[in-house]
């Protein structure tokens, strides 16, 4: 019996097995995963959506039920508050958590860069020059608290402004954002594809900072600062290794075919992220694609960044001294790369 045990959990850890062949063999502790996203219906949390829809979480043993919250802040939350047993969200939350001592941990990149956009609106900030002549205006972000309002604030610490010198106004991430800017309320928005490609496109606003390159990144962080990845609480990893080490196999082979993929191929498979334009939604795809991770891991000195970012204008940040080694479990995203090969 424990020859055939042995043998069973051989051949589900043997690189170059099928990803599902762990599930297969071995039962995973809570194959029921409870995962808060804070607006599946963006390119933001596009490999997670691509994920889904391949059945990759599925050849995995996983029975994976999403709850879409509409902004990061909103599915850490609901992680913390105990209603997820995972998030998809901003990598800087758990930087962010570390800070006031709760230990969330990620474990697999979706984002090696933020894909996030400033913009000032059409006849808004006519004689706009820097971030200074965003103070005291109203600008809209997907959520408080969330990435979107994470990277507005960046922008504003490197011109010498306070959160506080702006008002946010949570917009969402999809039709409802586009519909709060041509409302002619606010004055400027931060957000992601497709929303500031449709934006863009229609002339509705002029973008003023671009994470979604490689140099409006470093211009903005001084680097690529990580964007979605799935985090999870130290208990919850402690506790299902197997389920959280499945999680990332589907995560990783999704991350795979998006690299190997045409714009076309990613838009016929996920046309619910298109916002309602189909015409366009090929070039969002482009915008995005070079800020997505090729394999699932955190980039070198990505935590540093990300707790550098956020000391700028996070005081409980600044003045904490966070183990920036446990913000991130690379175990997980190493074996699945592993197997992938």
């Amino acid at each position: 019996m424990k020859k055939y045990l042995l043998l069973v959990s051989f051949l589900a850890l043997a690189p170059g097995r099928p990803l599902g062949a762990q599930a297969q063999s071995i039962p995973l502790e809570s194959p029921k995963v409870r995962l808060a996203v804070g607006g599946k219906n963006s390119l933001f949390y596009l490999p997670l959506t691509v994920t889904e829809k391949l059945g990759y979480f599925k050849d995995e043993g996983l029975d994976v039920e999403f709850f879409d919250l509409g902004g990061g802040s909103k599915a850490l939350q609901a992680l913390v508050g105990g209603s997820a047993d995972v998030t998809s969200g901003g990598y800087e939350h758990t930087i962010q958590m570390r800070a006031k001592g709760v230990p969330i941990t990620a474990f697999v990149v979706q984002g090696a860069h933020t894909d996030i956009a400033i913009g000032i609106i059409k006849g808004k900030i006519p004689d706009y020059r820097s971030p200074k002549d965003l103070k005291g205006k109203k600008i809209g972000v997907s959520s408080p608290g969330s990435s979107t309002h994470l990277t507005l604030n960046t922008l504003l610490a490197r011109d010498g402004l306070k959160p506080e010198d702006v008002s946010v106004i949570g917009v969402g991430l999809t039709g409802a954002a586009v519909a709060a800017v041509r409302s002619g309320d606010l004055d400027a928005i931060s957000n992601v594809d497709p929303v500031m490609t449709i934006l863009e496109t229609a002339g509705d606003v002029k973008i003023i900072a671009d994470a979604r390159t490689t140099e409006g990144s470093k211009a903005i962080f001084g680097g690529d600062y990580v964007a979605a990845s799935l985090y999870t609480t130290e208990d919850y990893i402690r506790k299902n290794p197997r389920t959280v080490q499945a999680l990332t196999n589907a995560m990783v082979r999704g991350l795979k075919w998006i690299q190997t993929a045409t714009n076309a191929e990613v838009a016929k498979l996920v046309p619910e992220l298109s916002g309602g334009e189909a015409a366009i939604f090929e070039t969002a795809i482009a915008k995005v694609r070079p800020t997505l991770s090729p394999d699932g891991r955190l980039p070198a000195g990505a935590a540093e960044i990300g707790f550098a970012t956020l000391a700028l204008f996070d005081p409980q940040v600044k003045e904490m001294k966070i183990d920036l080694a446990k913000t991130f479990d690379d175990r997980f995203v190493n074996e699945a790369n592993k197997r992938s090969k």
